[in-house]
């Protein structure tokens, strides 16, 4: 399928027009805009801009709540209960971590939990915002969504993509970021496959009837049809971290475990997560622990590549490569972009505030 391409910049712009139109403050519409471009600037379109005409339905069907803070449940000093009020998660999450950061300064370390954000993004935005604050950030997300992953050993869904992510920041140099779903592909790259009708990589899906498949389409089935699930990374070791995700994201906090009982909404992607945030100075090794991370990252990288590839990569890494060649310009594949200006159409029609909507966005392409 063909791809056209987009100057960052003006898809920036697009993206926070649209939420402008849609009822978003200044700040929402800004962060909302920051978090998903910088998802394709990473690499990751699967939690870009591509996410938005999944965000308009919600929003039209009164799931996802504009222009929320995030309610304080439980302050404990060093552990804090947040609820995100079903508000834009890139607003109530980036709240949320100034709050964590701001307690891990004050008392070395912060337990956060969030619970009812809607979709918070690339996870690794968030571990970024803390290494910027010189913190040690760890992440356990559950979503609550339709079931899609297979727990291994069975083939019905039975969980999310569960996101696991740790950001470690490095002194004078870019941080270390870890950041992954634990599921063998992120459902949006599914989803980035299937528009492109190209195959995803062996060993990431299962059809309706349990059996592996590369075929994209087998989770966006015609309407009645039975959906196909994801597999679980690394067998039983994703398939373990998956639960741990969901638990401490969850049940711990004080969110929903995804169940029948709990899955009311038909639009809507909502994210409980788990933070725990500390700063590394204070454990008294902020003298060795720089010198420790350099000369361990020398010596793994001097190991002899293997035949095909072309170095050794840190966590983090490629992401920066990616955003270094998209700087100018992102392409978006024709079906994500068609989708796209479904949901600018559907902003437009819903005249809901007196900044006007943006228009297509087919209208910036290139070829």
């Amino acid at each position: 399928m063909s791809e056209s391409r987009i100057p960052t910049r003006a898809l920036h712009q697009w993206v926070t027009d649209l939420w402008l139109a849609a009822g978003s403050t200044a700040q929402e519409a800004q962060l909302t805009a920051d978090h998903l471009v910088g998802a394709n600037l990473s690499g990751h379109d699967s939690h870009g801009v591509g996410m938005i005409p999944r965000y308009v339905l919600a929003w039209q069907a009164n799931e996802l709540q504009l222009n929320q803070r995030v309610s304080v449940l439980q302050d404990a000093g060093s552990l804090l209960s947040l609820d995100g009020n079903r508000g834009m998660g890139q607003a109530v999450t980036a709240q949320a971590m100034e709050m964590a950061i701001a307690r891990a300064r004050e008392h070395g370390v912060c337990v956060m939990g969030l619970r009812q954000s809607h979709h918070l993004g690339r996870v690794g935005h968030w571990a970024e915002q803390a290494t910027a604050a010189g913190m040690i950030s760890i992440h356990f997300v559950n979503v609550l969504s339709k079931p899609i992953v297979a727990p291994h050993g069975g083939y019905d869904a039975r969980y999310g993509t569960n996101p696991f992510t740790i950001g470690v920041p490095m002194d004078g140099e870019a941080p270390l970021v870890l950041d992954f779903a634990t599921s063998a592909i992120a459902l949006g790259k599914v989803r980035v496959a299937h528009n492109k009708g190209v195959p995803v990589a062996a060993g990431s899906l299962l059809d309706a009837q349990g059996g592996p498949t590369t075929d994209a389409a087998v989770m966006y089935p015609p309407a009645g049809t039975p959906q196909g699930a994801l597999r679980p990374f690394g067998e039983h070791k994703g398939h373990v971290l998956a639960v741990m995700c969901e638990l401490l994201g969850a049940a711990v906090t004080g969110g929903h475990t995804i169940r029948p009982e709990t899955l009311r909404h038909e639009h809507a992607v909502w994210n409980n997560m788990l933070a725990i945030v500390f700063d590394p100075a204070r454990l008294g090794t902020s003298t060795s622990f720089g010198h420790e991370v350099a000369a361990f990252a020398d010596w793994m990288k001097s190991a002899r590549l293997q035949p095909g590839q072309h170095g050794i990569h840190l966590p983090g890494e490629p992401e920066r490569a990616c955003r270094a060649a998209r700087a100018q310009q992102i392409a978006i594949d024709a079906g994500t972009l068609a989708q796209l200006d479904d949901a600018a159409a559907r902003v437009a029609d819903a005249r809901a505030s007196a900044h006007p909507a943006p228009g297509p966005l087919s209208a910036l392409a290139r070829g």
